[in-house]
Order: structure tokens, then sequence, then C-alpha cells
């Protein structure tokens, strides 16, 4: 369209250019809503052209299952068991050693009873599981 039709060129001088009254078509109430409201509605076009990926999902998450890195007092039994049938298990100032931070073991919990003299070493224990090991004969080392 040549710029000599155009509306603009018709209404030149007139004071509210076609939009009745001074105060329409100015300031934000002529944009359709602040912020992103009309989004899916009569500002959709806007956002199919400048952000196509604004709504929808992008990809996941995926859920990592901790390890249990824990172990209670009355397991320990079970683990020199397993740990004499396979002839891996050492001995430090007459004590059978359980090194728990080499097995992946982070904590010793006090749950349970033992009743055999052991050291374990370990890089935390709770106050219970150290006096039910002590209580035992036995020492807890903390690396």
């Amino acid at each position: 369209m040549p710029t000599r039709f155009r509306k603009i060129r018709k209404m030149r001088g007139s004071r509210t250019v076609g939009w009745g009254q001074v105060n329409q078509h100015r300031k934000h109430g002529a944009k359709g809503g602040h912020g992103h409201a009309g989004l899916h509605k009569h500002k959709w076009s806007w956002v199919v052209t400048y952000a196509p990926d604004y709504f929808g999902s992008h990809g996941f998450a995926p859920i990592r299952k901790r390890k249990q890195s824990w172990v209670n007092v009355g397991q320990l039994e079970e683990i020199v068991a397993r740990m004499e049938e396979v002839k891996k298990l050492g001995t430090q100032d007459g004590l059978p050693v359980i090194d728990l931070v080499s097995m992946g073991v982070n904590k010793l919990l006090g749950a349970g009873n033992i009743s055999r003299a052991l050291l374990v070493k370990v890089s935390y224990c709770t106050g219970s599981a150290k006096d039910k090991v002590e209580k035992a004969g036995g020492k807890v080392q903390e690396v």
C-alpha cells in the first residue's frame, strides 16, 4: 500500500488519529494485560513467534537411588562371618578388623547387639554404637 493512502496520512493533524477519546490507545491498557497475561489466549501469536518453548515440559530429571551407606551394630557379626568364609579378615591388637570405610560404609549406627570383640574402622559412629562395641571388648576407630 502506498504511503499516501495510509490512515496516518489522512489523520495527520487530528488530535486522536481515529482512536476516539484522547486517553484511548495510550499507556498500557492497549497491550492486553500485564506481564504474561493472555499468552494462551490473545497473545498466542507472540508466543509462537518469540517464545515457542515457553510452555510444556522439557526433558526430565532421573531419580537416583542412593546406596545405603550405614550399618547397624547388630549386622557386624554377619559381616565378620562372611569375611571369615572368604578369609579376608585381618587382625590388629588381637582383634578382628572390619574396615567399613573400604566397604563404602560411612556410618555405624547403634541398633542391635554385639557379643564379639571387634576393631571397627569407620568415618562416623553414633555414641550408642560406640558404647555397645566397647562393652563387648572391642574398639571403634574413627578414620
